[in-house]
């Protein structure tokens, strides 16, 4: 083999953003919205506190390895430990804070953090859980402790405030060790709808390749003109992974804290002018029903990635139609970093039907993502936009293998990760996902999409929400059951929703039974908890059911 004369030896660690906020961007920003109105620091200045934050993890005893913790929202010092924990070598680890406790206690005891970071606000929550976590040897308290309400700072042993923790250490430019590319940097445990959360463990390598990625136009299209607002949570699969895309780019960081609300954020966008934004489809309706109420100016947000579950067509046309707003689907979970397709059409000028089937699909596989379809008798599937499998990916950012953890080595395939969800793949490469394997609807043998139904109930304009389950049947084996949340005051029932599902579905798929609840259950990352739904049904407490009369 006559080998390469290049620097392959280069380390892809997150020493490189570190580096490039402080030399390249220096004025670059990052803009929280906080209590008392925006708080702006320059990635300059933000680097030189990561400096003095490491140093301080030091004093703390956090070794190379060490797991860190965090317990916070979007903002500033988040975005601090997300450089600083990996740059000293230790492992970022993100908590949840909507998880169960009982799981919030296993992935902590799991991981074997020894250091927390709380935000104030969430002092009171994690102060009734510290007596449960059997390593962890200091809390760090970030904010006021003005502003603690209930917590008790006693329920956490070693507690110390986040400024007067950096505020007693040097000053000036840090020697940070060297670290390794394939060394451990982050740490992310799934949600856990079924047994206990797992552990997915990122190395420098995964995130910086991952980073370069959301880079590309045909992914996120990040540069350092955009100012990205980042709605999905840090402590979810690292916020989509845009925080170290962002850093590495020089583009502006927009992070909303708490301040999750329609309000609040149609607020900040139209004083920031954001150019990309990153959540849930949850807050997209939310917010697209406040701006439309509101007359609120959206128009900055050229680029609104949106994943987590399948985005509403009529979601995405309203937001483009009404508000000037370009709503694109990822696609991806917390086992691949998450992106790892996204749906960007060619742009035709002429938004027609085929323009918006492809936008309804969760897009191509980026680069250096690699995806086949398998059936049931694990054979490869063909991309012929028709023909359905389990979605297998593998790539530098998939997980290999879970963190300690054997009870999910079924998900792994000779070298590929088995995702759980059913799609079809098109001639053109475009995925698309028709249901979660626990979800698909067997109905007299044939299947029937929950998510596709879904999307077409959530089409009627006085539905805010729609999760269909399955309910058994004697003579189908199952039936599809729709849970719909309708828009306040408005008359809708079960035969109108009929009538709007005839022309969009085959008939099969016409759901027996509707049930008009207040809400529908979510997971802690924003999904539609569709166990929550099966288990009121089971039990016979399920709400509002309307059957349909044959």
């Amino acid at each position: 083999m006559l080998g390469g004369l290049m620097q392959d030896d280069f380390q892809l660690t997150l020493h490189h953003p570190l580096h490039r906020m402080r030399s390249v961007h220096p004025h670059a920003e990052v803009i929280t919205l906080a209590d008392g109105g925006i708080v702006r620091a320059s990635y300059g200045e933000i680097a030189a506190r990561v400096d003095r934050l490491a140093r301080a993890l030091g004093r703390l005893g956090v070794k190379p390895g060490d797991r860190v913790g965090t317990f916070a929202w979007n903002n500033q010092r988040h975005f601090e430990l997300y450089m600083a924990v990996p740059c000293v070598g230790a492992v970022l680890h993100t908590l949840n804070i909507r998880l169960f406790a009982e799981q919030l206690n296993y992935i902590v005891n799991h991981a074997k953090d020894e250091v927390i970071f709380v935000d104030e606000s969430l002092v009171p929550l994690l102060s009734q859980l510290a007596g449960t976590f059997e390593g962890v040897r200091h809390y760090v308290v970030m904010g006021d402790p003005a502003n603690l309400g209930d917590g008790d700072l006693s329920a956490l042993p070693g507690a110390v405030g986040y400024e007067e923790l950096l505020a007693g250490v040097d000053d000036g430019p840090f020697d940070y060790p060297h670290v390794d590319e394939r060394q451990a940097a982050a740490l992310c445990y799934t949600s856990g709808t079924t047994g206990n959360p797992k552990g997915v463990l990122y190395s420098h390598r995964s995130i910086s390749l991952h980073s370069t990625a959301s880079l590309m136009t045909d992914a996120l299209g990040l540069s350092r003109t955009d100012k990205s607002l980042v709605v999905v949570p840090m402590f979810h699969v690292n916020a989509w992974g845009i925080p170290h895309a962002s850093a590495l780019a020089g583009a502006d960081l927009l992070l909303p804290d708490r301040f999750l609300q329609a309000e609040p954020l149609a607020t900040l966008i139209e004083a920031e002018r954001p150019s990309i934004m990153a959540c849930v489809p949850t807050i997209y309706a939310d917010l697209l029903r406040y701006a439309d109420e509101h007359g609120s100016d959206l128009s900055s947000i050229k680029n609104a990635a949106c994943g987590g579950s399948a985005v509403p067509r009529e979601l995405m046309r309203a937001y483009e139609e009404r508000h000037g707003v370009n709503v694109f689907q990822a696609w991806g979970m917390t086992e691949t970093s998450p992106v790892a397709t996204y749906s960007r059409p060619e742009e035709t000028g002429v938004h027609d039907d085929a323009y918006w089937d492809a936008r309804a699909k969760q897009g191509k596989p980026i680069p250096w993502v690699e995806a086949r379809l398998i059936d049931d008798n694990g054979d490869e599937v063909a991309w012929d936009g028709e023909s359905t499998g389990e979605l297998e990916v593998r790539g530098p950012w998939i997980v290999a293998h879970y963190y300690s953890d054997e009870s999910g080595e079924d998900r792994f395939d000779d070298g590929w990760l088995r995702t759980g969800d059913i799609a079809a793949i098109d001639e053109q490469a475009f995925v698309q996902i028709t249901d979660r394997s626990k979800d698909v609807i067997k109905s007299g043998g044939e299947w029937i999409s929950s998510v596709e139904l879904e999307n077409e109930v959530m089409a009627h304009p006085d539905v805010i929400e729609a999760a269909v389950i399955a309910k058994p049947d004697e003579k189908w084996a199952e039936r599809p059951l729709c849970c719909v949340v309708k828009r306040e005051g408005c008359s809708l029932s079960a035969e109108d929703l009929i009538e709007h599902l005839r022309p969009r579905v085959a008939r099969w798929w016409l759901p027996d039974e509707f049930a008009f609840v207040p809400e529908v259950p979510k997971t802690s990352v924003g999904k539609f908890d569709k166990k929550v739904l099966r288990a009121h049904l089971q039990e016979g407490t399920l709400q509002g059911r309307v059957r349909i009369s044959a």
